[in-house]
């Protein structure tokens, strides 16, 4: 296993390698046969060519020595005045000895070769365009490749999170739905068997659909459909609970269990058995290009000194960073505490 291992990641190496040499000669290749079709200084266009590839080979040198050594060294280190001024040496350096090698090749033609002497200054201009280049092209791609990774961990990092989160969400809904059919087996209830249907469905789809960054949401709506009814069952008649949904429920996707932490939350804090007349009011409003969910609940009426704690704790701040994470700027939730009762208003947009 191992081995394969290394293989693989060998092969990898080699063909990366390789790819970056075809690219890398393709590019020298065509600048070559650029510079040697705009070169004036004879009428062959071999000789031309032979001129040019002294060029490219002095501009390879320049080039490599800077992508190489001098920008890991130090321009990466952030040493910029000696990186500036090694690359200003190496060009100092690198344009006499082209000069020469073109003099000697330009024997016989005197007024080439004092052309060659009298204009150094612009072949020192165009080796550190030329390596000058090498360089922003470097800085550009390290700065891509800088944005990539970033961007790939920060993937990784919000798919573990959701993960982490949505682990958190089903042992919680579990607990309070088998609570439930508990509830109901001590009273020897008919409807023990349809709260076990109902659970089945519910549990199929939380394990087996729930792992996919979206679901359609009529197969979401059909999860709260079957929650609302386990509640039902279990509340009697003594509990108005009610599940409203307007528009056109086609393709439409959304985000997996978005909205079950604010039902649970719902009949957690919004009933108790002093509680007269209690409520559960939800309502689904689907738009072309957004879902708004509504959901609003009794407050129960508690003594003046007794300690009034805000529904939600930790399962709400889940939702809001699932919220952050799945849709960032997408969506407006807010939440109303009024004297007899909660709401809640959650906006999705597609």
């Amino acid at each position: 296993m191992a081995l394969a291992a290394k293989a693989d990641f060998g092969t990898k190496v080699i063909d990366f390698v390789s790819r970056r040499v075809v690219y890398h000669s393709l590019f020298w290749i065509v600048l070559l046969l650029i510079l040697s079709i705009f070169d004036n200084t004879n009428d062959n266009f071999g000789f031309s060519v032979g001129n040019e590839f002294i060029n490219i080979i002095f501009y390879a040198i320049l080039v490599y020595f800077n992508l190489l050594y001098l920008i890991p060294n130090y321009l990466t280190k952030k040493k910029f005045l000696t990186y500036i001024g090694l690359l200003l040496v190496s060009v100092l350096i690198i344009t006499p000895l082209k000069v020469i090698i073109l003099y000697f090749r330009f024997s016989g033609q005197p007024e080439i070769q004092n052309n060659l002497v009298s204009h150094q200054n612009l072949y020192f201009l165009s080796n550190f365009f030329i390596v000058g280049t090498s360089t922003i092209f470097s800085i550009v791609t390290d700065w891509a490749r800088q944005l990539r990774e970033k961007t790939d961990l920060e993937r990784q990092t919000m798919q573990s999170e959701l993960k982490f989160l949505k682990s958190q969400i089903n042992p919680h809904f579990l607990f309070n739905t088998l609570n439930n059919l508990y509830a109901l087996t001590l009273k020897k209830s008919d409807q023990a068997p349809e709260i076990v249907i109902k659970l089945s469905e519910m549990m199929r789809y939380m394990l087996y659909e729930c792992n996919e960054k979206q679901v359609l949401l009529v197969k979401e709506i059909n999860y709260i459909r079957n929650y609302l009814d386990l509640e039902k069952l279990r509340q009697g008649q003594t509990v108005d609970i009610s599940l409203e949904v307007n528009g056109m429920v086609s393709n439409q996707k959304i985000a997996p269990l978005m909205f079950i932490t604010f039902l649970e939350n719902s009949f957690k804090h919004g009933l108790n058995n002093q509680l007269q007349n209690g409520f559960v009011h939800v309502k689904i409003d689907i738009k072309a290009h957004s879902v708004h969910f509504f959901v609003e609940n009794s407050k129960p009426n508690r003594l003046p000194n007794s300690e009034h704690k805000r529904p939600g704790g930790i399962g709400l701040v889940n939702v809001r960073r699932r919220l952050d994470l799945l849709y960032p700027g997408q969506y407006d939730l807010i939440i109303d505490d009024n004297p007899n009762s909660y709401a809640v208003n959650l906006t999705l947009e597609n």
